[in-house]
């Protein structure tokens, strides 16, 4: 558990403290400003409540289901219901940390007093996270629109002490059993609590900001891992020259090229040795590979950009204005954040490709330019890497059908009601699928390219001295370098822990200086 504490103020949070929360189990905490802004919103609603005339989500049914006054008698019940009727999510459960962050980021925008949310529900939600609580969500329930439906829906179930959750001991029981045995007083909703606490982007928003953190580490280990190749190919580090960046001023592209070039800084191995077969040019998976990778940082700056206001968003329907009125709106619908979602899916596959592309030129003796076939110890004895490529070729084919956008499909519901829908949270979904097929993909590259590093070493040509720790860092890690064959599978789940720890860019900054 990380010890430090996370305070929810009233104008949202950043998407460091989400991971605190999601990941390391950073403690929560509500700013006196919050709770004053939740007292006085919370004074609004009451008063609407007491009115005869009706209001959606305080004193009305829900979605095509609105046009129902409902009495003062019946809105505990109502509230209830919303949230057990919505608890309808089905197939495996969602992993601890996005369940976190989703709880988190409605925690987030009930704090910032525009959704009419009591002090008390708020505090409650802190309680659960800092208990280690940890709802039963399920993979499919969510559209994206209207929020993230069931899935809020199960982590609401778990504040009024129904459901299931998992404890912090990794055990699931029931919600109730677990809030007595932490001491936490299940919530009893009043008008507004239960629609409040359903209506956001949140699940969706969790993903995006910890697929952008993994994706920062990842597309740095590319970097590196096609440095490595183009030094193992002997290509030439002239195409990572900054005049030639500077003249098609992408930023990414410029920060990819300059990561290559300090990777590859003082190598012996880098265009020099081509008298047997000279080349004009590398291939473009070598030559372009700042070009690609650079094009992929760019999309994740902008998801990032896009993060970063829906962390600021205040996502409910309705919501408390500062003047005093509730109004409906269309907020809650995840278009903004599903596209971005798919954009890094698209990213990553491309990634993907150009890496798998690499890895089979460093295998294949024809285009390797004397390197052995499959880097084996002693060929047709031994098949060195071959099948290394065709996992992760398989992992590619995957990243292209991940690759299709879940953004350009709606499907009606609530009797037409909600007739159009953004599928973010299933473009999540398979981002995070895709993500983790990513570092595999790299992983494999990196094995590959460090073999063939030490093969030239071997030679007597010298690798530049990033080169040399990267190759060092991933043998202690337990992947094995050149040799006979052996059973591949260790050394290849050892590469990808390697590559997804950071554990690579680590390895080359105390050489490089730190890299973008």
């Amino acid at each position: 558990m990380d010890m430090h504490t996370v305070v929810v103020g009233t104008s949202g949070t950043t998407a460091e403290d989400v991971v605190a929360v999601a990941r390391h189990g950073a403690r929560v905490e509500l700013s006196s400003a919050a709770v004053d802004a939740l007292a006085a919103s919370r004074l609004i609603v009451d008063a609407l409540a007491a009115k005869p005339e009706p209001v959606y989500g305080v004193s009305t049914g829900f979605g095509a289901l609105a046009s129902r006054h409902i009495s003062i008698e019946l809105r505990a019940q109502l509230q209830r219901n919303i949230v057990r009727s919505h608890a309808a999510g089905m197939g495996p459960r969602v992993e601890r940390e996005v369940v976190r962050a989703l709880m988190f980021l409605r925690l987030k925008t009930v704090a910032s007093g525009h959704t009419g949310v009591r002090p008390e529900v708020a505090q409650t939600m802190a309680d659960v996270l800092n208990a280690g609580i940890t709802p039963v969500v399920h993979e499919y329930g969510s559209l994206g629109c209207s929020g993230d439906l069931a899935p809020l829906s199960h982590c609401a179930l778990t504040l009024m002490g129904e459901g299931d959750a998992e404890g912090p001991d990794g055990t699931v029981r029931p919600a109730g059993e677990l809030l007595a045995a932490h001491g936490i007083t299940p919530v009893e909703l009043r008008e507004k609590e239960g629609l409040a606490l359903l209506n956001g982007t949140d699940g969706m928003l969790g993903m995006l900001v910890m697929a952008l953190a993994d994706l920062r580490n990842l597309y740095t280990s590319a970097d590196i891992t096609a440095a490595l190749s183009l030094e193992a190919l002997l290509g030439t580090d002239k195409v990572l020259a900054p005049e030639l960046h500077a003249i098609r001023p992408h930023p990414g592209q410029g920060v990819s090229a300059d990561n290559m070039l300090r990777v590859l800084a003082g190598s012996g191995l880098t265009g020099h040795h081509q008298d047997d077969a000279p080349r004009v040019q590398d291939a473009y998976s070598v030559r372009c590979a700042p070009q690609v990778n650079g094009a992929g940082r760019d999309t994740l700056d902008y998801a990032a950009v896009v993060a970063g206001r829906e962390l600021a968003s205040s996502v409910d329907n309705p919501v408390v204005l500062p003047d005093g009125r509730v109004e409906s709106n269309g907020n809650f619908h995840g278009a903004p954040v599903a596209y971005v979602l798919d954009f890094l899916a698209i990213v990553a596959a491309d990634l993907s490709s150009i890496c798998e592309r690499r890895t089979d030129r460093l295998l294949d003796k024809n285009r390797s330019h004397g390197l052995p076939p499959f880097l084996a110890d002693d060929a047709g004895v031994d098949s060195g890497l071959m099948i290394a490529q065709y996992t992760q070729a398989a992992l590619v084919s995957e990243m292209k059908r991940l690759a299709v956008p879940a953004s350009a499909d709606s499907i009606p519901s609530s009797a037409m009601q909600e007739d159009h829908v953004s599928m973010g949270w299933s473009a999540a979904r398979k981002l995070r699928t895709a993500v983790d097929n990513l570092a595999r993909i790299v992983a494999v590259e990196l094995y590959a390219a460090t073999r063939a590093v030490e093969i030239r070493a071997a030679e007597g040509l010298v690798p530049a001295p990033a080169s040399q720790a990267a190759v060092a860092a991933l043998r202690a890690a337990g992947a094995e370098g050149p040799g006979p064959d052996r059973f591949l599978a260790p050394d290849l789940a050892a590469a990808d822990t390697f590559v997804r720890e950071g554990r690579l860019v680590a390895a080359v900054e105390p050489v490089t200086g730190p890299l973008a």
